[in-house]
């Protein structure tokens, strides 16, 4: 089954829907994942949910992933569940090939 795309086009970049574990064993970006409300990009780190330290790290795996500054990743949602949105600053359709490219470089 072929999930559609957890991320979409907002002004000024990109709003990506995040399943996140934290206290995993790595900080890695797993590819997709499906979720009753739709696909998620799951994301693992291995940080605690403890004073914001799981956020801090999803934003920075994240944001090293896609080979942005971390200032270009803002958590936008979800802050205390592992369901989250991040918005990436940009251009939307470029950032859009990007996240493409590099699940598809996953497989």
């Amino acid at each position: 089954m072929q999930l559609t795309k957890p991320w979409r086009a907002v002004k000024g970049g990109l709003v990506i829907a995040v399943r996140l574990t934290p206290k995993s064993s790595r900080d890695a970006v797993r590819g997709l994942e499906s979720a009753p409300d739709g696909p998620r990009l799951a994301v693992t780190v291995r940080a605690v949910p403890d004073k914001g330290e799981a956020n801090r790290a999803l934003v920075s795996v994240v944001a090293g992933w896609l080979e942005l500054p971390k200032s270009k990743v803002t958590l936008i949602g979800g802050g205390k569940s592992r369901s989250k949105s991040l918005k990436v600053e940009g251009d939307g359709a470029q950032i859009s090939v990007l996240l493409e490219s590099k699940l598809r470089s996953k497989d």
